[in-house]
């Protein structure tokens, strides 16, 4: 039998498969003598050694299509970052970090802009406008009339989600707003991974129906930059594909150089100031990085 590993404590792991509750298994010492520790939203093949109690042991891992180390979890289909589109005002340098992080690990991006209700209308067209190119899904939503919410859900199905952003956004209430039993538990959840330095930190995944899978993360505040060289962090830009091959430098880094097609692109108002700007402080930032 096929399931999914939801919840992993102590050498036990958590399996939702189609039988209804949660199997608990152990995993066979074969992956201990191959150094394979399974992760939340492994696949796996199980076998059910006690119906009634539900217990089991994971056979096998299928192969995984991506993983990511922080926060623990694999199969990921997209990260979700929501950042508030008024109060808190959205750190947009925090939100390049991120969605850098995530394309260096090749995995796809949604943003979500909440409490569009509290915003300036003139704003929430300019962040629109700034992440247009970016490669990302793009919602504005608001908890308080429900704008966005139903929509948002729908980019949600038949996929496994990571949930990140600044706290403050809303996230939960947005969860909350499209899954009320549900999202009350993972807010709940979330809510303990902020509190107390003794309180036990795990990932977890939530089946919330229609194929969807979602993981909340404890809120950030600030993130480093993945770890590149400073001539490659053009190539995840999809806003500079359209213009890099008409540079006159082969190897153009969009910086310093004449007759640069991105910097004519940039000054004609075809790529987003604030994406350039926040490009130019990454280059610098890996550029003035020690070498040990």
């Amino acid at each position: 039998m096929q399931g999914k590993i939801i919840r992993g404590i102590g050498g036990f792991y958590y399996v939702d498969t189609d039988l209804p509750g949660v199997v608990e298994c152990k995993a066979k010492g074969i992956f201990r003598n191959k150094k394979v520790k399974p992760l939340v939203g492994d696949n796996v093949e199980v076998k059910i050694l006690d119906r009634e109690k539900m217990l089991g042991s994971i056979e096998k891992i299928l192969p995984r299509k991506n993983s990511i180390i922080r926060p623990a979890v694999a199969n990921v289909d997209q990260a979700v970052v929501i950042f508030s589109a008024s109060v808190p005002k959205p750190n947009l340098n925090l939100l390049d970090r991120f969605l850098l992080m995530m394309q260096t690990q090749g995995i796809a991006t949604v943003i979500c802009f909440n409490k569009k209700d509290d915003a300036d209308e003139k704003y929430l067209a300019e962040l629109a406008d700034n992440y247009r190119g970016c490669g990302s899904r793009i919602f504005m939503t608001s908890t308080f009339t429900g704008e966005g919410i139903k929509e948002f859900g729908e980019c949600l199905k038949n996929k496994t989600s990571v949930l990140a952003g600044p706290s403050g956004v809303g996230k939960s209430s947005i969860i909350n707003r499209l899954f009320p039993e549900a999202g009350m538990e993972i807010g709940e959840i979330s809510e303990k991974i902020k509190r107390g330095k003794h309180t036990t930190r795990h990932s977890e995944l939530f089946s919330l129906g229609d194929g969807i899978y979602i993981m909340d993360t404890p809120g950030f505040t600030s993130l480093g930059l993945p770890n590149l060289e400073k001539e490659e962090l053009r190539d995840y830009y999809p806003e500079f594909e359209e213009y890099k091959n008409s540079c006159k430098f082969l190897g153009c880094v969009h910086i310093h150089e004449p007759q640069c097609s991105v910097k004519i692109a940039l000054d004609e108002g075809r790529i987003p100031k604030g994406r350039y700007d926040n490009y130019r402080q990454f280059f610098d930032e890996i550029s003035n990085k020690r070498k040990y």
